[in-house]
């Protein structure tokens, strides 16, 4: 009976207290979908402010067909018959035999000017008639002949390449474009790709087309396509990997929305942030098809007219994961 009467007066004077009310909150998650966290996220016109949420509405366009393969940086061979150095040219051997051919090239160049002073001194002594027109002769074809190694020594050195120690040096490097074939026929090989390294939020580079010795990949079933980028400022290294979009022939016909309107998970995908209602929005899985002058081409994801996010979109990312508030 004692714990009874000691607790009617706590609760008596709990009733008589009058309980403030709480402040709505500038931001509120609700779950409304099926997908995995993905949450319909109400904004106060304060805290839209405060994030720089900018709105545009999405509509119609196209853009130039092209296809994403995968790509490797390599070294151009100095001659049109050479063959360019890739991540898994043995440079040990290579380096060995460029070593050889300079060594040939040059005992070749002191030969071919031996027997051309040999010439002179024949002919000279033929026009003083002191000499054979048949030792002139000899002379003649030892020229010929040392001027014909001469060009075999030069045309060996070229198809090595430049010199190992010069490969990460190059102006101008090229990108072996890997392309099943079945798609080779939807290909403008005369058009330029655009680069893009893996990773990186650098601009993307135009790469013109170059003529190389055929090859492929029985095993993958792909056939290898060239193109020359600027290395200039050193932006490529032997061997890195990057992507490679290929012009094909025809049209994507889409919807456009701004490229700051897309974002992407750490699993690739791709989403906007849709305004539903006032001071609402959803986050609407999209797909890409091309990105292209800060416009990015969808495939699938929204309807014509809808509003999404542009500016401030990674804001509301952060929002609705708790990164933010």
């Amino acid at each position: 009976m004692r714990q009874t009467f000691l607790l009617i007066p706590i609760l008596l004077a709990g009733c008589g207290e009058k309980t403030a009310k709480p402040s709505a909150p500038p931001a509120h998650a609700e779950t409304i979908a099926h997908e995995s966290e993905l949450l319909k996220l109400t904004l106060t016109p304060e805290a839209q402010r405060r994030l720089g949420i900018g709105l545009v509405r999405v509509g119609g366009g196209s853009a130039t067909a092209t296809r994403e393969v995968a790509g490797e940086i390599v070294v151009p061979p100095i001659s049109a018959n050479g063959v360019p150095v890739n991540s898994t040219t043995n440079l040990q051997q290579i380096g060995s035999q460029q070593a050889a051919a300079d060594a040939e090239l040059a005992r070749a160049s002191a030969q071919a000017r031996l027997a051309r002073i040999a010439l002179d001194r024949a002919a000279s002594l033929v026009r003083e008639e002191a000499g054979s027109v048949r030792a002139r002769d000899e002379a003649a074809a030892a020229l010929a002949a040392a001027q014909a190694a001469l060009g075999a020594a030069r045309q060996q050195r070229r198809l090595l390449g430049p010199a190992v120690a010069s490969l990460g040096s190059q102006a101008v490097l090229w990108v072996r474009a890997s392309v099943f074939g079945s798609d080779m026929g939807n290909v403008r090989r005369e058009a330029a790709a655009t680069v893009r390294t893996l990773g990186d939020a650098g601009l993307p580079r135009s790469a013109r087309p170059v003529q190389a010795p055929p090859s492929a990949n029985t095993v993958a079933g792909t056939v290898d396509l060239y193109y020359a980028v600027d290395n200039r400022d050193r932006a490529f290294r032997v061997g890195q990997r990057v992507s490679v979009d290929l012009p094909l022939a025809g049209q994507t016909e889409g919807l456009s929305v701004p490229s700051a309107a897309i974002l992407r998970d750490i699993h690739g995908g791709e989403w906007v942030y849709q305004k539903t209602a006032p001071d609402t929005f959803v986050r609407q899985r999209v797909e890409v098809a091309s990105e292209s002058g800060g416009r990015a081409l969808l495939a699938r994801g929204l309807s014509v007219g809808a509003q999404v996010v542009t500016d401030g979109a990674a804001e509301l990312f952060g929002t609705e994961f708790g990164a933010a508030h």
